[in-house]
């Protein structure tokens, strides 16, 4: 792994080579590359956004992507991906089971929720996953770019440009495009994904944080250049507006001998957050814990964030320390991949699933309210727990399997339901 030097716009270029001299010298595809290797380009956007925006990757490979057959599609589609009447009502999952059967990545991917159909240029797709066994075939996704969010279990992505190993507590995104495999490193694995159909993620701006803070640039990380030279039948499998779709190759598409470009796929450690807090009083805003975000069309209101809630002291005075009662624009789709979440004292475990879509009001449940307005502050701090948010401005429509499923919690509305009235006119 290389360090990524800079990461919001992804302005810089990396590059990497397996082989020395195996990249070409000022030009990107010369008449004789290297080692007898094909030049091809991977663009992740249009070829006339402003630099700033531009992503791209020149990779010099064993054989093209053209030398493929025909796409078929697959007899076994992702299932129970059919959105699910539309509800207003705040809805939580309990951790779904991993597979008996033996079980890849593709075929543990279940759709939670989605804003649109994956043929629309915005918007997002939460799937979990859950698998125990390693993928034999490699797969590409035409419909965004993947954020992966381990819960259980390391995984091993072996990609076009190199090799990317994640673990929980750990994030990965995937190119759109970018062609890779999923291995496992443990029995079993099982996470969470949000495919991201709108502007690639990217570091948020700081504003007037400063210069510093939130995720720092040089911990990203990106692979360093590792090809297959194997001739060998593989199956490519497309995830191509939702479906999938499989051809035949008599060799392994991961060939990419040398590479440059900022097109490129990348880890980040969730422990090396900086978290910025209050010292004095009130609750800041989460956008204070974004990590990275999707631009939106409307200025200041991202396509989709990613926000967690790390480890961190909690130091304010006079003030009610759990993230308040709110409603908002934005749709909250929650995850907590270990420890317990501040604002619920119970109902909401690692590996489980919350939804909040626009203006639904939620919050601190009637236990952690009761604590929290009788708590002695003193500074403490929330300690091995990490909760996280998948936030878009558009709704989550929540998929019929999901709104199906055993593990939905009928009654998520009763952690709010005996709050007690304490108003009393005659004292202030």
């Amino acid at each position: 792994m290389t360090t990524l030097q800079y990461l919001s716009g992804f302005a810089n270029e990396f590059s990497s080579e397996a082989l020395p001299g195996a990249l070409p010298v000022g030009q990107n595809s010369p008449q004789k590359v290297p080692y007898g290797l094909y030049s091809e380009l991977l663009s992740g956007t249009a070829f006339t956004v402003p630099r700033t925006e531009a992503r791209r990757t020149w990779m010099y490979r064993i054989k093209p992507s053209a030398n493929h057959p025909a796409f078929k599609r697959l007899e076994q589609q992702l299932p129970n991906s059919q959105l699910g009447p539309v509800t207003p009502n705040r809805l939580r999952w309990n951790p779904f089971e991993l597979p008996d059967e033996p079980t890849d990545f593709i075929a543990g991917l279940q759709l939670m929720a989605a804003t649109e159909a994956a043929d629309k240029a915005s918007g997002v797709s939460v799937y979990l996953y859950g698998a125990n066994c390693s993928m034999q075939r490699v797969l590409m996704n035409a419909d965004g770019e993947w954020l992966f969010v381990p819960q259980q279990g390391r995984l091993r992505l072996v990609t076009e440009l190199g090799v990317v190993q994640v673990e929980p507590l750990e994030i990965a995104v995937i190119p759109r495009g970018m062609k890779f495999r999923v291995e496992l490193l443990d029995a079993t694995a099982r996470g969470y994904l949000c495919e991201n159909h709108g502007c690639a993620l990217r570091l948020p701006d700081l504003g007037p944080i400063g210069s510093n803070g939130l995720a720092n640039p040089r911990d990203f990380l990106t692979p360093v250049a590792h090809f297959e030279n194997i001739d060998q039948p593989t199956q490519l499998v497309q995830k191509f507006l939702g479906e999938l779709w499989a051809t035949e190759l008599d060799h392994s598409p991961l060939d990419v001998v040398a590479w440059h470009g900022n097109n490129v796929p990348y880890k980040y450690d969730l422990r090396r957050f900086n978290t910025i807090g209050t010292v004095s009083f009130d609750h800041p805003d989460p956008s204070i814990f974004t990590v990275l975000t999707s631009p939106g069309v409307t200025t200041g209101q991202a396509n989709m964030d990613f926000v967690i809630f790390p480890p961190r002291w909690m130091v304010a005075e006079n003030t009610f320390r759990p993230p308040w009662f709110h409603r908002n624009l934005m749709n909250e789709m929650m995850g907590l991949i270990q420890g317990s979440y501040d604002a619920k004292a119970e109902g909401f475990s690692a590996g489980g699933v919350s939804l909040h879509n626009c203006m639904s009001a939620h919050g601190p449940d009637n236990t952690t309210t009761t604590q929290a307005i009788a708590a002695d502050l003193k500074p403490h701090k929330l300690d091995n727990t990490m909760a996280f948010m998948f936030e878009t401005c558009s709704v989550l429509r929540p998929t019929r399997f999901a709104l199906e499923a055993p593990q939905l919690q009928g009654n998520y509305d009763d952690c709010w339901a005996h709050m007690a009235k304490t108003f009393n006119p005659e004292q202030p």
